[in-house]
């Protein structure tokens, strides 16, 4: 009776025998995981190399050369195998500050906390110009500047209150949201957005301005206070600003408290006048990037794959830190945790485990995206599937970690119940690390997304938001102090454990419906 019982409760759950002996955690490497990954964590000194030693890494950059080197001589050097670099493009040019400074000159005195927009070019020595407001929605009324804007530093935005700082930055999930992700319906396709009048009045406004040939064009936060800039890439006048000969203007993007001083002047109708300085240089002449690859080799599956990855590319204001060197440290001590585990235990991996490093993730998911292309799938120019490649059915699942230094709290399913109980039965040893929370929710702007939108089950894992989106994310606050030791430390364990069981695991991971892989989300770029 107790047996037909439990062979009722396994029917009712979608599960048999199987399925629940494969999915059940192995206790004893579970517990080496640990060992290596709580008690002898590299993470740190792995994310302190990416970030203090070799700084921010925009794709293009030598600095993202610099540390794309040490990362591919520090896999070799622990033993994995097959570890190289692979070219995907043409990205286009690369870009780096060699020197900046702004100040305000006139009414009076003060250093200007900014910073340049990637791709900005350099301006001769040091120049000075008066401060203009640009008022205008509409063509009409930049008529009335023709003429008045060559060599002047042009304001973009409108004054923004800043709010006195009542409440916290930084938050972790607590037991509300989290059970509101848990009990998340089954997600639906977001459609295209009409963009309308409004993207077309900036078109012209950028035209405009290119003609004009101000000295910068200046925006300011549209977030973040307290000295915190928040800035990406410039606009070219046609195309892209990573294209060769493109035409960029000198772009900024100011601290808020510094821009709404300059705004009030200018209100009162008092003259300002600015001085700046711009040196940056123009790198990656062959256009190209490159993804690093390693491996550990797998056995009797050895021609099917489990990736994790992340994406080593920052931008350009700090040393990218949360955003994404948190992710890569972690990603690469998984590897050096599996690689530690599988020569104490003797037991070796199934599936061939590969890690990946992205480049190109800030400008649209660009290196995974050619990753998937190369190897899985044709594309069409919208990024649809034409046809799969071969090696599209010997991957059995894609991991990816880019939200931050926040601890893992648990898994986005990306819309694929079919792992539901598998992730659970795998996460659950990890309830006293409070990562064990499973939602069917989409998560978008990441490079997991690459690997969805082809058929293959690619995840994202939930991670605390801590102060992400508040005061580093694409910011100059973006350095290693802001990462949390133990968290990653966390990340890192309970990542290469999901890794290890799905490289056990006698079937690959299940797949979505062919007509339900990759729904649009609302976020295409990278985070």
């Amino acid at each position: 009776m107790k047996t037909l019982r439990i062979l009722f409760l396994l029917a009712i759950t979608g599960l048999s025998f199987t399925a629940f002996a494969q999915d059940k955690a192995d206790e004893n490497v579970n517990k080496i995981i640990r060992k290596h990954g709580l008690e002898q964590s590299q993470v740190m000194d792995i994310a302190a190399m990416l970030t203090d030693v070799h700084g921010p890494r925009l794709t293009g950059s030598p600095k993202l050369d610099d540390a794309t080197r040490w990362t591919v001589d520090e896999l070799k050097k622990w033993g994995l195998s097959n570890v190289h670099t692979e070219d995907w493009g043409p990205f286009g040019r690369g870009w780096e500050l060699k020197g900046f400074h702004l100040s305000c000159e006139a009414p009076t005195y003060y250093p200007i906390i900014a910073y340049p927009k990637a791709w900005s070019p350099s301006v001769k020595g040091r120049i000075t110009g008066e401060v203009v407001y640009l008022e205008a929605g509409s063509e009409e009324d930049l008529a009335a500047y023709k003429g008045k804007l060559k060599g002047k530093f042009v304001l973009l935005d409108t004054l923004r209150a800043i709010e006195a700082p009542f409440d916290a930055e930084a938050r972790r999930y607590n037991s509300e949201d989290l059970l509101k992700m848990a009990n998340a319906p089954m997600p639906t396709p977001f459609g295209f957005r009409n963009w309308g009048s409004g993207q077309r009045f900036t078109t012209q406004l950028w035209d405009f301005l290119y003609e004009e040939k101000p000295a910068a064009v200046i925006d300011r936060n549209f977030k973040g206070d307290l000295g915190t800039v928040f800035a990406t890439g410039a606009r070219a006048r046609k195309g892209n600003a990573r294209d060769k000969d493109a035409e960029v203007l000198p772009q900024l993007t100011m601290s808020a408290e510094h821009y709404n001083r300059i705004f009030r002047l200018l209100r009162r109708g008092m003259p300002v006048k600015l001085a700046m300085e711009l040196s940056a240089e123009y790198t990656n002449p062959n256009g190209m990037s490159r993804n690093i690859i390693a491996e550990i080799p797998g056995t009797d599956l050895k021609d099917e794959v489990v990736i994790f990855g992340a994406h080593i590319d920052s931008w350009h204001l700090a040393t990218g830190a949360t955003d994404n060197a948190a992710g890569s440290a972690v990603m690469i001590e998984a590897a050096r945790i599996l690689f530690e585990t599988i020569k104490e235990s003797g037991v070796q991996p199934r599936r061939t485990l590969r890690l990946a490093l992205w480049t190109g993730e800030e400008q649209g998911l660009l290196g995974s995206r050619a990753y998937v292309r190369d190897h899985y799938a044709e594309l069409d120019s919208m990024g649809s599937v034409i046809s799969y490649k071969p090696a599209q059915e010997k991957v059995a699942g894609y991991y990816n970690l880019d939200n931050g230094t926040g601890k893992v709290r648990g898994i986005y399913l990306q819309g694929n119940p079919a792992v539901q109980q598998i992730f659970r039965a795998w996460l659950e040893p990890f309830k006293d690390l409070d990562a064990n929370t499973i939602t069917l929710s989409n998560t978008g702007g990441t490079d997991h997304q690459s690997f969805d939108r082809v058929g293959i089950p690619g995840f994202q894992f939930i991670q605390e938001p801590i102060a992400y989106s508040t005061r580093t994310h694409h910011s100059n606050m973006d350095n290693f102090d802001h990462l949390i030791a133990d968290d990653l430390k966390q990340a890192a364990t309970v990542i290469a454990s999901m890794v290890w069981h799905t490289s056990q695991r006698t079937e690959k991971l299940p797949r979505k419906p062919k007509e339900e892989e990759a729904p649009r989300s609302r976020a295409q770029g990278g985070q």
